[in-house]
Protein backbone atom coordinates (compact mmCIF):
# COMPACT_ATOMS: atom_id res chain seq x y z
CA UNK A 1 0.00 0.00 0.00
CA UNK A 2 1.41 3.14 -0.69
CA UNK A 3 1.42 6.35 1.90
CA UNK A 4 1.55 10.23 0.62
CA UNK A 5 4.74 11.45 1.36
CA UNK A 6 6.45 14.62 0.52
CA UNK A 7 8.63 12.40 -2.34
CA UNK A 8 4.92 11.50 -4.03
CA UNK A 9 4.36 13.31 -7.13
CA UNK A 10 2.33 13.15 -10.06
CA UNK A 11 3.17 11.26 -13.06
CA UNK A 12 2.09 10.48 -16.73
CA UNK A 13 1.47 6.71 -17.29
CA UNK A 14 1.75 5.17 -20.66
CA UNK A 15 -1.22 2.32 -20.70
CA UNK A 16 -2.99 0.16 -23.24
CA UNK A 17 -5.11 1.75 -25.21
CA UNK A 18 -8.66 1.31 -24.07
CA UNK A 19 -7.08 0.47 -20.55
CA UNK A 20 -7.04 3.79 -18.87
CA UNK A 21 -10.31 3.52 -16.90
CA UNK A 22 -9.51 -0.71 -15.89
CA UNK A 23 -6.03 0.28 -14.83
CA UNK A 24 -6.99 3.60 -12.82
CA UNK A 25 -9.45 1.61 -10.97
CA UNK A 26 -6.71 -1.14 -10.40
CA UNK A 27 -3.64 1.62 -9.03
CA UNK A 28 -6.59 2.83 -7.06
CA UNK A 29 -6.90 -0.29 -5.48
CA UNK A 30 -3.08 -0.46 -4.60
CA UNK A 31 -3.69 2.82 -2.27
CA UNK A 32 -2.20 5.12 -4.75
CA UNK A 33 -4.06 8.50 -6.33
CA UNK A 34 -4.98 8.40 -9.69
CA UNK A 35 -6.74 10.85 -12.49
CA UNK A 36 -8.02 10.24 -15.64
CA UNK A 37 -9.26 13.58 -16.83
CA UNK A 38 -12.64 12.50 -19.17
CA UNK A 39 -14.85 13.93 -21.55
CA UNK A 40 -18.21 13.89 -23.04
CA UNK A 41 -18.79 13.10 -26.47
CA UNK A 42 -21.19 12.28 -28.79
CA UNK A 43 -20.56 8.63 -30.84
CA UNK A 44 -22.49 7.52 -33.85
CA UNK A 45 -22.93 3.59 -34.30
CA UNK A 46 -25.68 1.32 -35.67
CA UNK A 47 -27.74 3.54 -36.81
CA UNK A 48 -27.94 5.97 -34.02
CA UNK A 49 -25.85 8.38 -31.65
CA UNK A 50 -24.93 8.43 -27.84
CA UNK A 51 -23.21 10.12 -25.12
CA UNK A 52 -19.88 8.80 -24.68
CA UNK A 53 -17.37 9.52 -21.85
CA UNK A 54 -13.65 9.23 -23.29
CA UNK A 55 -10.19 10.05 -21.76
CA UNK A 56 -8.77 13.88 -22.30
CA UNK A 57 -5.50 12.37 -22.93
CA UNK A 58 -5.70 8.79 -24.28
CA UNK A 59 -3.27 6.12 -23.54
CA UNK A 60 -2.54 8.14 -21.20
CA UNK A 61 -3.62 8.65 -17.15
CA UNK A 62 -2.30 10.17 -13.95
CA UNK A 63 -0.97 8.96 -11.08
CA UNK A 64 0.54 10.20 -7.55
CA UNK A 65 3.81 8.35 -6.36
CA UNK A 66 7.42 7.80 -5.11
CA UNK A 67 9.44 7.26 -8.59
CA UNK A 68 11.92 5.41 -6.64
CA UNK A 69 9.23 2.81 -5.77
CA UNK A 70 7.42 3.01 -8.84
CA UNK A 71 7.78 -1.08 -9.26
CA UNK A 72 3.99 -2.18 -8.26
CA UNK A 73 3.07 0.84 -10.45
CA UNK A 74 4.75 -0.70 -13.59
CA UNK A 75 3.73 -4.42 -12.76
CA UNK A 76 -0.28 -2.94 -12.30
CA UNK A 77 -1.92 -4.68 -15.28
CA UNK A 78 -2.22 -1.94 -18.55
CA UNK A 79 0.80 0.07 -17.44
CA UNK A 80 3.29 0.31 -20.06
CA UNK A 81 5.57 2.76 -18.53
CA UNK A 82 5.87 5.70 -16.99
CA UNK A 83 6.15 8.77 -19.04
CA UNK A 84 9.93 10.38 -18.85
CA UNK A 85 13.27 10.52 -20.64
CA UNK A 86 15.10 7.46 -20.78
CA UNK A 87 13.85 5.27 -17.66
CA UNK A 88 14.19 8.60 -15.96
CA UNK A 89 10.79 9.19 -15.00
CA UNK A 90 9.80 12.59 -15.10
CA UNK A 91 6.74 14.24 -12.96
CA UNK A 92 3.89 16.82 -14.83
CA UNK A 93 3.98 20.27 -13.04
CA UNK A 94 1.63 20.37 -10.37
CA UNK A 95 0.14 23.75 -12.06
CA UNK A 96 -0.57 21.51 -14.69
CA UNK A 97 -2.26 18.91 -12.76
CA UNK A 98 -4.25 21.37 -11.19
CA UNK A 99 -4.99 23.44 -14.14
CA UNK A 100 -6.61 20.25 -15.72
CA UNK A 101 -8.66 19.06 -12.60
CA UNK A 102 -10.15 22.79 -12.53
CA UNK A 103 -11.45 22.36 -16.33
CA UNK A 104 -12.65 19.00 -15.88
CA UNK A 105 -14.49 19.12 -12.51
CA UNK A 106 -15.62 22.93 -14.01
CA UNK A 107 -18.52 21.07 -15.65
CA UNK A 108 -18.14 23.18 -19.10
CA UNK A 109 -17.32 21.21 -22.48
CA UNK A 110 -13.86 20.12 -22.57
CA UNK A 111 -11.81 18.53 -25.56
CA UNK A 112 -8.64 17.17 -26.83
CA UNK A 113 -6.92 19.79 -28.65
CA UNK A 114 -3.35 20.31 -30.92
CA UNK A 115 -0.18 20.99 -28.94
CA UNK A 116 0.50 24.33 -30.18
CA UNK A 117 4.06 25.72 -29.18
CA UNK A 118 5.16 29.57 -29.81
CA UNK A 119 7.31 29.21 -32.66
CA UNK A 120 5.88 26.37 -34.62
CA UNK A 121 4.35 26.08 -38.28
CA UNK A 122 0.65 26.41 -38.23
CA UNK A 123 -2.38 26.29 -40.49
CA UNK A 124 -5.19 28.55 -40.42
CA UNK A 125 -8.71 25.89 -40.22
CA UNK A 126 -11.57 27.68 -41.94
CA UNK A 127 -13.24 31.22 -42.83
CA UNK A 128 -11.80 33.71 -45.09
CA UNK A 129 -8.26 32.87 -44.32
CA UNK A 130 -8.56 28.73 -44.65
CA UNK A 131 -5.04 27.00 -45.30
CA UNK A 132 -3.01 29.94 -44.91
CA UNK A 133 0.18 29.20 -43.20
CA UNK A 134 2.74 30.68 -41.16
CA UNK A 135 4.49 31.03 -37.69
CA UNK A 136 2.75 30.70 -34.44
CA UNK A 137 3.42 33.84 -32.50
CA UNK A 138 2.45 35.25 -28.89
CA UNK A 139 2.17 39.46 -28.63
CA UNK A 140 0.94 41.33 -25.47
CA UNK A 141 -1.02 38.15 -24.37
CA UNK A 142 -2.55 37.32 -27.64
CA UNK A 143 -1.65 34.85 -30.50
CA UNK A 144 -0.27 35.55 -33.97
CA UNK A 145 0.24 34.37 -37.06
CA UNK A 146 3.17 35.26 -38.87
CA UNK A 147 4.12 35.07 -42.94
CA UNK A 148 6.97 36.13 -44.06
CA UNK A 149 8.57 36.98 -47.32
CA UNK A 150 12.26 35.68 -47.28
CA UNK A 151 13.64 37.14 -50.68
CA UNK A 152 12.13 40.75 -49.22
CA UNK A 153 13.39 39.55 -45.39
CA UNK A 154 9.89 41.23 -44.17
CA UNK A 155 7.01 39.57 -42.20
CA UNK A 156 3.38 39.86 -41.69
CA UNK A 157 1.65 39.16 -38.69
CA UNK A 158 -2.12 38.62 -38.20
CA UNK A 159 -3.66 38.46 -34.80
CA UNK A 160 -6.03 35.14 -34.88
CA UNK A 161 -8.22 32.82 -32.72
CA UNK A 162 -5.54 30.16 -31.08
CA UNK A 163 -8.51 27.62 -32.34
CA UNK A 164 -8.65 28.32 -35.48
CA UNK A 165 -4.90 27.08 -36.15
CA UNK A 166 -3.56 23.79 -36.22
CA UNK A 167 0.15 22.23 -36.03
CA UNK A 168 1.94 21.77 -39.58
CA UNK A 169 5.11 20.19 -37.87
CA UNK A 170 7.05 19.63 -34.77
CA UNK A 171 8.41 22.92 -33.24
CA UNK A 172 11.62 20.97 -32.90
CA UNK A 173 11.68 19.66 -36.19
CA UNK A 174 10.78 23.32 -37.62
CA UNK A 175 13.57 24.89 -35.77
CA UNK A 176 16.18 23.11 -37.16
CA UNK A 177 17.21 23.34 -40.61
CA UNK A 178 17.30 19.78 -43.10
CA UNK A 179 20.90 20.18 -42.87
CA UNK A 180 20.71 20.63 -39.35
CA UNK A 181 19.16 17.15 -39.15
CA UNK A 182 21.40 14.93 -41.26
CA UNK A 183 24.53 16.48 -39.52
CA UNK A 184 22.73 14.98 -36.00
CA UNK A 185 22.30 11.94 -37.64
CA UNK A 186 25.55 11.26 -38.77
CA UNK A 187 26.89 12.53 -35.26
CA UNK A 188 24.61 9.73 -33.93
CA UNK A 189 25.39 7.11 -36.32
CA UNK A 190 29.28 8.01 -35.95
Amino acid sequence: MNTESNADRWYALRVRTRWEASTANLLSGKGYQTFLPTFRTAKRWGGGTGDLTAPLFPGYLFCQFDSHNRLPVLVTPGVIAVVGRGRIPVPVEDSEIEAIQVMVSSGLQTEPWPYLEIGQRVRIEGGALSGLEGILASFKGSCRIVVSVSLLQRSVALEIDRSRVSPIESVRTALLPARGVQLLLKEAVA
